[in-house]
Formats: structure tokens, C-alpha cells, sequence
């Protein structure tokens, strides 16, 4: 089980982290905005000074096979071994790719997550989940393989653009909505518009604790980990096509939007409290603005929705649902008219 480190001097906790683990060469993923906003604060680590750097492109559609074979073709190239180390500096695109590249790489080589959005914290780099893109299918490619260890520090979080801090929020607004009423209220009041960070380091931990405890329960989602999946069955299918137009989404907003019509499934399904849902689709509308798709786009996603890695068959789509705030309903499924009937609310509720 992958150890998660709060930590609040990171340099330190880096050093202590290295100086545990076995290696013979060191090598450090980013992408291009992580390269220049964020290793300035790992650069003075001596072990950092020795490293190998491999820099991707920004953005989720460098999530890809070709970005995958450069960090391949580094690695190879630069003496990479079984026994070498790689950490994952950068946001949830970092952290998925480099999982992967360091779980194929020679059949597997050790690496540490250092999230530096608030996403990649609450998300991306806790659980073990690693992939990449496919054939505009998000996470189509991928295997179960936790980093050794998984370092956050708020530190990151102040540089946040707006859009980026509430596309990780998403997430843990979802983590409050599968485990309990009092965790799910205090995110709902949570001041978005001026934040408190010193409120928003706690509420990670409390996000990033909810996921772990379901991760060590299920690593592999063979049962409660699909909790985990809620907002991201429609979520997904957003956020592809939002790729395939070119007009990319963030991953939050399209959970966001997701949480928005799988939560109305919920209810007709599932009982779930009709003033929940309501008070859940009152903060996303406050929060995530106004819903970028029309009828016209409604087969393109259920499309998108069929290639689903949960689904059984092609005709239901599989979802998790609540029938309340921390009360499951796993291997759910709806059909095309249901989920049709969900994104019409979620564009009649939100704005057109």
C-alpha cells in the first residue's frame, strides 16, 4: 500500500523519502508549466541536483501514447534500470502517465507522486489508478500501480488559477458526497470566491483520507472503490468529446457536471433526498457556470458513455449511485432515455 506523506517542508520529507528507498538512478517527469512554476522547490535537494529531467508538453491531450514512448525513449536512453526511480512531479496528466510509464518500463520500476494541483492531490495521485488517453477514450490504456509514496504539499495549491482549483474541488465534493453528511456540508460552505487555506489543507486531508480508506479496502474496484467512480460515468463522456470538438473541459467541471445528472439518477433510481440534490446543484451551478452542450450532442456521449470500463453490455450503462449522503448503490445501470432525461435536467437546472 502506497504511503501518503502531508507534508509541510517538503524538501525534508523528499530527502527522508530518498534516503529509504533503494535506487541507482533518479529521473524527474514534468511537463512544461510544472517544470517552470514548481521545481524550484525541489531543485536544491542534492538527489534532485543528479537527476535525469523528462519534460512533456502541457495539458491533458499530451496524454498519449506518444508521450508515453518519449518517456520510454528517455528512460532507455539515459541508463534506466529495474532498479531506477522515477517521480511524478506535476498534476493528475503527470502523475497518470509517469504511474504508467514506471509500471511498464522494464516490467516495472518504482516512482513517487509530488501532486501539484489540487486535483492531483485529492485524485490523480492517490490510489494507484494509471493510464493513458486513447482514441479520444480518457484513461482507455492503463494498469493498477501505486507510487511508493505520494508527497502533497499545499504549498502548490496557492498558485492555482481558479479554474484549476475548482476542477480538483469537483473531486472533493465527490469524496464528501460517498462518505458522510458532516464532511459534505462543511465542503458545501466551503468560501470558494475567498479562500481560507489553511480550512482548504484540512479538507484535503479529510478528501485525500476518504479515498484511501476506500482504495486499501478494494485496490483493484472489485467492490466499494467504484464509489469512487460517482460523476465520472457521464463525467467522462463529457470531458472526451468536450476534446474531440476542441473545446477542452477540465476534468473537474466535467465531474462536476457528471456528480449533476448521476446524482438526479439517484434520485429516481435510488431515493436519493430530493433536498441533497438540490443543495449539491445549487453550489456546482455557483461554482461551475454554464453547461457547454446541447441536444445535438446527446449520442455522441452516450456513445462515449458504451465504452465505459464498468459497463457490462452495451445497451446499460453502468453507474454508482447514492440512495443518500454515504450510502451507496453499487453496479446500477441506465438506459439511453434515463441518461438523456439526466442531462436534460442538468442543462434545464444549470443554463443553456
Amino acid at each position: 500500500m502506497q504511503k501518503v506523506i502531508k507534508s509541510t517542508d517538503l524538501k525534508s520529507d523528499l530527502t527522508k523519502v530518498l534516503s529509504s528507498l533503494s535506487y541507482d538512478r533518479l529521473f524527474v517527469l514534468t511537463d512544461e508549466n510544472t517544470e517552470e512554476l514548481c521545481f524550484r522547490c525541489i531543485d536544491n535537494v542534492d538527489e534532485i541536483k543528479q537527476a535525469g529531467k523528462i519534460i512533456l508538453k502541457a495539458g491533458d491531450n499530451n496524454k498519449n501514447i506518444d508521450s508515453l514512448v518519449s518517456i520510454w525513449k528517455y528512460l532507455s536512453e539515459n541508463g534506466a534500470t529495474r532498479n531506477s526511480l522515477l517521480i511524478n512531479l506535476g498534476g493528475g496528466m503527470i502523475t497518470d502517465i509517469g504511474g504508467f510509464a514506471a509500471a511498464s518500463f522494464k516490467r516495472g520500476i518504482k516512482s513517487i507522486n509530488i501532486p501539484t494541483t489540487l486535483l492531483g492531490a485529492v485524485d490523480a495521485a492517490v490510489g494507484g489508478k494509471t493510464g493513458i488517453n486513447f482514441i479520444g477514450l480518457k484513461n482507455e490504456i492503463g494498469a493498477f500501480a501505486p507510487a511508493e509514496t505520494v508527497l502533497i504539499d499545499s504549498v502548490f495549491f496557492k498558485s492555482l488559477d481558479k479554474s484549476n482549483f475548482l476542477s480538483g474541488y469537483a473531486e472533493m465534493l465527490k469524496h464528501g458526497l460517498i462518505s458522510d453528511e458532516k464532511t459534505w456540508i462543511k465542503l458545501l460552505q466551503f468560501d470558494t470566491f475567498n479562500i481560507d487555506y489553511d480550512i482548504l489543507r484540512e479538507l484535503v486531508v479529510e478528501s485525500v483520507l476518504v479515498k484511501e480508506n476506500i482504495v486499501e479496502q478494494d485496490p483493484f474496484e472489485k467492490g466499494v472503490r467504484k464509489a469512487l467512480n460517482l460523476g465520472h460515468t457521464v463525467g467522462h463522456a463529457f470531458e472526451s468529446l468536450s476534446y474531440k470538438i476542441g473545446k477542452p473541459m477540465p476534468h473537474g467541471y466535467a465531474v462536476a457536471w457528471g456528480i449533476v445528472c448521476e446524482l438526479y439518477l439517484s434520485r429516481i433510481k435510488c431515493g436519493f433526498p430530493k433536498d441533497k440534490l438540490w443543495q449539491t446543484l445549487s453550489f456546482i451551478k455557483e461554482n461551475y457556470g454554464v453547461f457547454p452542450f446541447g441536444c445535438d450532442e446527446y449520442e455522441d456521449l452516450y456513445t462515449l458513455m458504451t465504452h465505459d470500463k464498468k459497463n457490462e453490455s452495451k445497451d446499460r450503462i453502468n453507474f454508482t449511485l447514492l440512495e443518500d449522503i454515504g450510502k451507496l448503490a453499487l453496479n446500477q445501470t441506465a438506459d439511453e432515455e434515463e441518461i438523456f432525461e439526466s442531462i436534460d435536467f442538468l442543462r434545464e437546472s444549470i443554463g443553456l
